[in-house]
């Protein structure tokens, strides 16, 4: 059966959780973000990782060095936490609007972290000092210890290392990143104002079968790991909730073909270039357009307390083919959604 084709308008959407990489790469991916988007929260992991002011007016010079004539797009920069952050860095960053937010990766746990912190405990004072600020915190929340199983943990992260901090720095605003299961999106829910969620666009629409079951598909392979289907039917419900607290974070993270395509193959799902469509696509399927503004332009926003973005983007339903790959100095970069029919088409509003 055909579907009927119609479009939604909405504000200008944000992306708060993104990764750019550097050099050729930041060069060919920011423009697929930076057309349709108002801000994004640029991920610090580089190497070496953006770790104080100089670093991140540089990096943040070579992302508006890339976007396109025409675009309006602010980047939003992040400080990477480790044991030994300079206190006057992040607070200099903050006040003078080079940092929006720190990121807390705990170490070695996903691409580039290895830089992370060993133990919470060991930046407590720093938590406490941008509590004060009133400065976000980011958290990639899984725990490392190699004994506990990849698929339990994000929800060890809750008991052991995020409830305890939030009741240590409970006026800290902390975003819990690209959340993958049920335990997280309960989590959130219960959480109170002062916390808030990303979810991806892969999270949403897939499941760790997708991944596995007839073949392995590195393409959607990324850290935190795609659960069981009783995970992503909870993200679901989250987003189709209403709930202001979740909000659009696409995590989109770029890997040349032959690192992904690999027998050690990198994590990271470069989405960018089809995460609204996917995102539609989920609503459409939840009975919840009605949410999907607030999801993707007004809840992050409220959260961090920015103001909405001027301008608007039209989605339209109707087929529209995700391109089969990218190239990239080259290389080849295979986006989310790879040769797949998106379901609906993007455009700048008039």
């Amino acid at each position: 059966m055909t579907t009927k084709s119609y479009t939604i308008k909405i504000r200008r959407p944000d992306d708060w959780h993104i990764h750019f990489r550097d050099d050729e790469m930041l060069k060919t991916v920011v423009p697929y973000t930076s057309h349709y988007f108002g801000r994004a929260i640029i991920m610090p992991n580089l190497l070496p990782p953006i770790t104080e002011v100089a670093g991140a007016k540089a990096y943040r010079d070579r992302i508006l060095a890339a976007i396109p004539e025409g675009d309006n797009f602010q980047p939003l920069m992040t400080c990477y936490l480790t044991d030994s952050t300079d206190s006057s860095q992040i607070e200099i960053g903050y006040k003078e609007g080079i940092f929006t937010a720190c990121k807390l990766y705990p170490a070695n746990a996903t691409t580039n972290s290895s830089h992370g912190v060993s133990d919470i405990k060991n930046i407590y004072p720093l938590l406490g000092m941008m509590e004060k600020l009133g400065m976000p915190l980011l958290v990639h929340g899984e725990v490392t210890a190699s004994h506990i199983d990849i698929f339990d943990r994000e929800a060890r992260f809750i008991e052991q290392v995020m409830e305890p901090l939030r009741n240590q720095f409970p006026a800290l605003k902390v975003v819990f990143e690209h959340i993958t299961t049920k335990e997280a999106a309960q989590y959130v829910l219960e959480g109170g104002n002062n916390l808030g969620a990303t979810l991806t666009p892969q999270h949403l629409m897939f499941n760790r079968n997708h991944m596995l079951v007839g073949g392995i598909r590195p393409h959607l392979y990324c850290l935190p790991i795609l659960k069981r289907n009783i995970h992503q039917e909870a993200l679901q419900a989250a987003v189709a909730s209403g709930c202001d607290r979740f909000f659009l974070g696409t995590d989109s993270a770029p890997h040349a073909l032959h690192k992904k395509e690999s027998p050690c193959g990198c994590a990271g799902v470069f989405n960018a270039p089809s995460a609204l469509p996917a995102y539609a696509t989920v609503f459409e399927e939840m009975n919840a357009l009605q949410h999907f503004e607030a999801f993707c332009s007004l809840n992050g926003p409220k959260f961090y307390g920015l103001p909405v973005n001027e301008g608007f983007v039209e989605l339209t339903r109707k087929s529209s083919t995700v391109i089969e790959h990218i190239d990239c100095n080259n290389e080849k970069l295979i986006p989310f959604l790879a040769g797949e029919d998106a379901r609906w088409e993007v455009k700048v509003a008039d």
